[in-house]
């Protein structure tokens, strides 16, 4: 595993306001992400799992603690910063595919593309580069309607790899899926990580988090443990 940080958290907190009701859902959290890392999140349901993807993916901020991508701090970044460091550094995948139906799937995944002002000929390349690594050459005209929940996902994954990201988020990744499909999606997620993709899943399903690298439980918003598996 290659031991450059990408992703160094340090005493992380995260509170929520609810009426006079303070709920701390992130209590000193710390952790360090390597390039080409493969990490499970995982936990019980109120966790913190999901706040803590959602600062580590810059759609959420901490209210005290440091945040260091590649060895930038995160914290003195305005709206418009933060929103080209996620379309740049970032690639997101969701449990319920988020895909624009009124799309393609060629143009849902040139989304992250256009909003670069990337050239069109470049786009196309690229958009035809990663509908072949995730198998789906031959759907790049079919709307998310005419595609099976593993085919939108492919496409999904495909729209996270165009901007080729530092780092992929996923939430839920199987969650939508039937097991045999997921256990598809989970190879391709592995074969990527093979290829020096870092990537962080939150997961509630014991057999993908058994595939990563390493992983760590969250309760009550606390890192309870954290161990890497020795064969993967």
């Amino acid at each position: 595993m290659n031991n450059t940080p990408l992703i160094s958290l340090l005493n992380i907190v995260k509170k929520y306001q609810i009426g006079s009701v303070e709920s701390v859902v992130l209590k000193d959290i710390s952790l360090t992400v390597n390039e080409a890392d493969m990490l499970a999140i995982v936990g019980a349901s109120g966790s913190g799992k999901s706040t803590l993807m959602n600062i580590i993916g810059l759609l959420d901020k901490a209210d005290s603690g440091e945040y260091l991508l590649s060895g930038r701090h995160v914290a003195g970044l305005s709206e418009d910063q933060l929103a080209l460091t996620r379309n740049q550094r970032i690639g997101f995948v969701f449990q319920q595919f988020n895909l624009l139906p009124r799309f393609t799937a060629e143009q849902n995944i040139a989304l992250p593309l256009i909003y670069r002002n990337v050239p069109p000929h470049m786009i196309k390349q690229r958009v035809f580069d990663v509908l072949a690594r995730v198998n789906m050459q031959s759907f790049a005209a079919h709307r998310p309607t005419q595609l099976s929940g593993g085919q939108q996902q492919r496409v999904a994954i495909a729209r996270a790899l165009v901007g080729e990201p530092h780092v992929i988020l996923a939430d839920e990744p199987t969650g939508a899926l039937d097991s045999a499909t997921g256990t598809d999606i989970m190879k391709l997620f592995l074969a990527l990580n093979d290829e020096g993709r870092t990537i962080i899943l939150v997961t509630h399903d014991e057999q993908v988090a058994s595939r990563c690298k390493r992983r760590i439980t969250l309760a009550d918003g606390h890192i309870i443990a954290e161990s890497g598996n020795e064969t993967i």
